[in-house]
């Protein structure tokens, strides 16, 4: 007897040591593979030969090229306001003398290069969100308002933003919107003029509403859902029109919701790299493509001062972003929702309208992955394998510089295993964490998610920089190997998905039943493994396949630390068969990948994921 109650105490203490040696190895992980490497870019940023200087930053802030009419900011704070009303009687009066709307909007765009790089990656994002939010609200409005069959599904849709690698998206839109793609091609059939996207503005925004579309329907779609029908009834019965209750009722209740998708639309826009590095190039570089090129030209110092600049914008906007929300999300109320009414019912304008949203849906959703499918099986003289026969060629090649998709998959599917294994454990380990309640337990749950505002590229200079090429301690180099590397990557970049699938679950799971396993005798870990896991199963699940997603469509970080080496992913091979200019290559390649991504998304949609942002 004495020896069980001995055994249960070393037991108990055991326990109470192992909950904070998991925290604390976390916490480690989290150090060694996401602040220490962001933090080794800043250190660059701010030293030169070793000696603290903000040089590096005041270089790129003094540069017209970066910052336009700013840069007088720095090299002569005096003048600024006359440059700042020179510039912006300069721009009025352009735009006061063009002729026409068209010319209007060309004057006004004109206007922008003043404010540089920055300026420029901030006016795209803000177009793109126009954009998004246009194509968006619409699909907000079907999903919330309307009953029909298949509802369900498009609404799982949504969470395509997620899960499509972003540099496949690009390639669809070549084979759609290029020179010769299927637009071009159905153009010619009617005898009709042609033209070519490729390397424009317009294609740029048009790819940027492709991908955060989805998440503005997704995020509005769930707020008009919580709209208390009650409320717009009395509304009505007090004399206001239907368009006076929606205005005076729905929206404000709407607002929230739709601010929050602009701002991480924008968010994610102002970071975006893949899709401007393939339809725009150094033509139409952001700050991550040109921080893209000074790390090929490893100017170092100078892509460190732009990751530290660039973060710093997107950490202020993330915040604010978080703070809107703590400030929007109310206690939760009992509500009547709106009735949906069926789509399939009388003709009338709303549903005249609606139907033409869906075309604009099908061309601009639907045409890139057909034609990107369809352009991986056509060939000159018709239907053929061809350019799945190329990539197999390539497979078999004796030539060891050349991309090999046998080597682009199996890397691809390492990756995401290894992805898994780190990033499922670190997101349980801080949703758990971040679940409870307190003001430590929210600082933690904002500082985990980090990933969200820096972008994959300054991840991977940081890895690169800081473990890759080496780290002195006592005289021995430590160092890790690429595709470690790349694992840490795609792991900082999954793990808040677990965190946002497995955070709800456990917040609004009964802490009853856990003190009730407890008073039975349980330990606190068998309380963890056998009552609170497998009520968190489905969003466990879902974030696991969601970290394997993610892991298989990671780019940014990816692209930089395979560089030289045959740790590359699909991907990878998918933007160096498009930078080769084989189109055909380059979409059976993105097929592939479409293959692999839309199986993971299945599972997600299988097993209830309830990611929301």
């Amino acid at each position: 007897m004495a020896g069980s109650r001995t055994g249960h105490g070393r037991s108990r203490r055991a326990e109470r040591v192992a909950l904070p040696l998991v925290g604390l190895a976390t916490a480690a992980l989290l150090v060694v593979m996401l602040y220490y490497p962001v933090g080794t870019v800043l250190a660059r940023a701010v030293s030169v030969d070793g000696t603290l200087t903000l040089d590096p930053l005041l270089a790129v802030l003094s540069d017209p090229f970066y910052v336009g009419a700013l840069a007088g900011a720095v090299q002569n704070p005096a003048g600024v306001p006359a440059g700042v009303l020179a510039w912006a009687v300069d721009s009025a009066a352009r735009v006061a003398a063009a002729d026409g709307l068209r010319a209007a909007l060309g004057a006004l765009v004109a206007a922008v290069p003043p404010f540089g790089l920055f300026g420029f990656t901030a006016w795209q994002a803000l177009l793109s969100t126009l954009a998004s939010l246009a194509l968006g609200l619409p699909g907000a409005y079907l999903l919330a308002r309307f009953e029909f069959p298949g509802r369900r599904t498009i609404e799982s849709l949504t969470a395509v933003p997620f899960v499509l690698p972003s540099i496949m998206v690009a390639v669809g839109f070549v084979a759609a919107f290029g020179s010769n793609g299927a637009l071009n091609d159905l153009l010619r059939t009617l005898g009709l003029p042609t033209f070519d996207l490729l390397f424009t503005l317009e294609i740029i925004v048009l790819a940027h509403a492709f991908y955060n579309a989805p998440l503005v329907t997704r995020i509005v779609a769930a707020a008009w859902e919580t709209v208390d029908a009650r409320a717009v009834e009395t509304a009505r019965s007090l004399g206001a029109s239907p368009l006076r209750a929606f205005r005076d009722v729905v929206v404000p209740q709407l607002l929230p919701a739709v601010l929050t998708g602009a701002l991480l639309t924008f968010i994610f826009t102002f970071m975006s790299f893949p899709i401007i590095l393939a339809l725009g190039g150094l033509k139409l570089a952001t700050v991550e493509v040109w921080l893209y090129d000074r790390v090929q030209q490893l100017r170092l110092t100078e892509a460190a001062a732009l990751a530290v600049l660039e973060s710093l914008v997107s950490l202020g906007l993330t915040y604010a972003y978080l703070r809107y929300e703590a400030a929007a999300s109310g206690s939760d109320r009992a509500v009547s929702p709106l009735p949906r009414e069926r789509l399939g019912g009388r003709l009338d304008l709303k549903r005249v309208a609606l139907a033409g949203y869906g075309l604009v849906v099908a061309v601009v959703v639907l045409l890139p992955l057909v034609s990107m499918v369809a352009e991986s099986l056509t060939g000159p003289n018709g239907l053929t394998t061809q350019y799945y026969g190329y990539l197999m060629e390539r497979q078999a090649s004796d030539v060891t510089v050349q991309t090999k998709p046998g080597i682009a998959v199996r890397n691809s599917l390492i990756f995401g295993v290894g992805t898994l294994l780190v990033a499922v454990p670190m997101g349980v380990v801080v949703a758990f964490v971040t679940s409870r309640e307190g003001p430590l337990s929210r600082f933690l749950g904002t500082a985990s998610m980090l990933p969200f505002a820096v972008s994959g590229i300054v991840v991977g200079l940081g890895l690169l920089d800081g473990l890759v090429f080496g780290l002195q301690v006592g005289g021995v180099r430590l160092a890790v190997a690429g595709p470690v590397a790349i694992v840490a990557a795609h792991a900082v970049g999954a793990y808040p998905f677990v965190v946002r699938n497995v955070a709800p679950l456990l917040g609004d799971l009964d802490r009853r039943l856990v003190e009730s396993a407890r008073a039975l005798g349980a330990t606190r870990g068998r309380a963890l493994v056998d009552v609170e896991l497998p009520l968190v199963a489905p969003g466990l699940a879902a974030g696991a396949a969601f970290a394997f997603a993610i892991s298989i469509g990671e780019f940014d970080s990816t692209v930089i630390l395979a560089e030289g080496s045959r740790a590359y992913t699909m991907p990878v091979a998918v933007e160096r068969f498009l930078t080769d200019r084989t189109l055909g290559p380059a979409t059976a390649m993105g097929t592939v990948l479409l293959v692999v991504t839309a199986a993971a998304f299945v599972v997600i949609d299988r097993v209830g994921g309830r990611y929301r942002e």
